[in-house]
């Protein structure tokens, strides 16, 4: 327990532990608060409660209880959710794509979050020495561009210094909290909620406002449930309510004491608490502290890239393992490098963390407000609670997330529409893929032939039936594959075995070996299997048809031959997607990575036959 509650220390709160860097700065800086006493015990007691609301009360309570055979985040709870209501299409239709917008904003805020973070760290030269200005964003650039450059080893050796890493980080800011503290304990008096009440009652519209720079304070809330699978619910809760709150809390309290004794620490309260001594020892342990943050969520878009892929919402993409142990631990170059450059772009062109800030915000609330949604259809449809129990169990979360969305809306043209419109590039690329890929199966069975009757008519006068195996691997299990046909007309001979494989991926997390495999004999030495996976199996075909020996069909690697349709798609005119979208479709298929190296099929024993399929 004790090692799993430090590495959620590390990967499940590095984001959130990197928040103090700049979120009461910007809640000041922004120019709608007036700098006075009562206002830094209102700003701060928002900040406790927030905190308490979000993630004690609705993310540590309520969300977590939600899993997916373990699994949260999400894609997790999307398909518990699409499962809850199943009986329910239009609904489900429409949650489904809820889902994954939900899901696409995760990408916007894979971009920023790095960027602030590490921007806001190494801003702390600033305070050492002003001319250091010049500096940041070229040192920012070179931290970013080690920290994905080495994505391609894994986080095997590194990773295992991320929680003592975090820890002590967590460990310093509440000295650094306590140690303003003790020069104005009443200070402690903020964490009352009524100086929270008081605030929003004299400053109603205020509140609205800063609402937008408050939610900074819980950036990161979603890892903690989306990393639940990798930790479990009680270190992810012992975690935070025995380190990481209590250190988050003392540290914003000191930087409210620092702000009462000194209010030009306004520009900058983190690193204004710290002695002239610790200042630069202070900013090299805030960047490793958002590197950190960073590399936990740059690990979290790989696999929710490989989930969505699974999920059919993605095209094929070059998966490397970086983990012999760990098969979780992956590199997905592509994402890699298009989070790189999004990044680039984003420091680019905000320059600094205040910046940055006005983009924050909108992608994070509308995930939030999106998860709270989605929850309540769980505990709803999938739980079967009254309905008073889950509109009085969501709907107050509910509220607050739109409260903190429409805050957020207000900083659309000063930045946020930049994750948004990373957001709703990556939907636009999800939903023409899933409805291209409907379009290419009905392509596929208006012109399809019944295996079962191809096979028996194939038979009463043989070909040639040569040694060995044929796999032949169909998205359709009743649909004779092009592979064969085309096999029949050049090759002109049968295999003496012969099974037509359909993968499908199922809306679970994991699909165990027990129900790894669906055999139906179709006679004439030929079977149909169908092999299941969930969004988080790693699919291996190979090892999955191994277990086929079990059922009296033995397959010799030696003499195995997998027989792939290599599809080319033709956009035409006619009822399906509009003509940009088709091509785009066309393009994303025909840049897919090969199905024999995502199914991690034997380079040697794989025959590929190309068709021309028009949609």
């Amino acid at each position: 327990m004790g090692a799993l509650t430090l590495g959620a220390i590390g990967v499940v709160y590095g984001d959130i532990g990197t928040s103090v860097l700049y979120a009461m700065k910007e809640v000041f800086n922004s120019g709608h608060v007036a700098f006075n006493d009562e206002n830094v015990y209102g700003i701060l007691s928002l900040f406790v409660w927030t905190l308490t609301v979000i993630v004690s009360l609705k993310y540590v309570t309520l969300v977590l209880r939600a899993d997916n055979n373990g699994e949260g985040g999400l894609v997790a709870m999307l398909a518990l959710a699409s499962q809850s209501v199943r009986d329910k299409p239009k609904l489900r239709k429409v949650l489904l794509l809820v889902g994954i917008f939900g899901t696409c904003l995760f990408y916007g805020d894979g971009v920023i979050t790095p960027a602030i973070s590490v921007l806001s760290a190494v801003e702390g030269l600033e305070v050492i020495e002003p001319n250091f200005r010049k500096a940041v964003i070229p040192l920012t650039l070179v931290i970013l561009f080690c920290l994905f450059a080495v994505q391609k080893h894994g986080t095997t050796g590194i990773g295992k210094a991320f929680g003592p890493i975090t820890l002590v980080w967590f460990i310093a800011i509440a000295v650094l909290g306590i140690n303003q503290i003790v020069t104005h304990p009443e200070i402690l008096w903020a964490v009352s909620p009524h100086y929270a009440i008081i605030f929003m009652w004299d400053n109603p519209g205020t509140t609205f406002i800063i609402l937008g720079a408050v939610v900074l304070c819980v950036t990161g809330g979603e890892a903690l449930y989306a990393d639940m699978g990798h930790f479990g619910k009680r270190p992810i809760r012992l975690a935070w309510f025995s380190v990481v709150m209590p250190c988050l809390v003392l540290n914003y309290l000191g930087q409210g004491a620092l702000l009462l004794s000194n209010p030009e620490a306004v520009k900058n309260p983190f690193f204004n608490m710290a002695p002239d001594w610790a200042l630069i020892p202070l900013v090299v342990l805030a960047t490793a502290a958002t590197v950190i943050a960073s590399q936990a969520l740059i690990s979290g878009a790989f696999s929710v890239t490989k989930q969505v892929i699974q999920l059919g919402y993605l095209p094929r993409l070059h998966i490397e393992h970086t983990s012999i142990r760990d098969t979780g631990q992956i590199y997905i170059p592509m994402v890699n490098w298009c989070l790189f450059v999004a990044i680039v772009f984003a420091v680019a062109m905000f320059k600094t963390s205040t910046n940055l800030a006005a983009a924050y915000g909108i992608a994070v609330t509308l995930d939030m407000l999106i998860t709270t949604i989605l929850t309540f259809f769980v505990i709803r449809y999938g739980w079967g609670y009254p309905l008073s129990l889950c509109i009085a169990a969501t709907g107050f979360f509910f509220a607050v997330d739109l409260a903190f969305f429409a805050s957020n809306l207000m900083k659309f043209l000063d930045g946020g529409w930049f994750p948004l419109a990373i957001g709703g590039v990556v939907f636009v690329l999800m939903t023409t893929w899933k409805s291209g890929r409907d379009l290419l199966n009905k392509s596929i069975n208006a012109n399809s032939i019944n295996l079962q009757e191809f096979m028996d008519m194939v038979c009463e006068a043989p070909p040639t039936r040569v040694e060995g195996t044929a796999v032949f691997l169909t998205a359709q299990p009743n649909v004779v594959p092009n592979a064969l046909l085309h096999n029949l007309k050049h090759n002109k001979v049968l295999h003496e075995h012969n099974l037509f494989v359909t993968v499908v991926n199922k809306e679970v997390p994991w699909v165990g070996l027990d129900q790894r495999l669906e055999i139906e004999p179709l006679g004439h030495d030929a079977w149909r299997v169908v092999v299941n996976y969930g969004f988080k199996n790693n699919p291996d075909l190979p090892k999955a048809l191994a277990q086929l020996k079990t059922r009296g069909v033995a397959l010799e690697p030696m003499s195995t031959s997998y027989f792939l349709s290599r599809d080319i798609v033709i956009p035409t005119s006619g009822d399906g997607m509009s003509a940009w979208r088709e091509k785009l479709f066309a393009q994303m298929h025909h840049n897919s990575s090969r199905v024999a190296e995502f199914l991690r099929l034997p380079n040697n024993a794989v025959v590929e036959l190309g068709s021309k399929i028009e949609i």
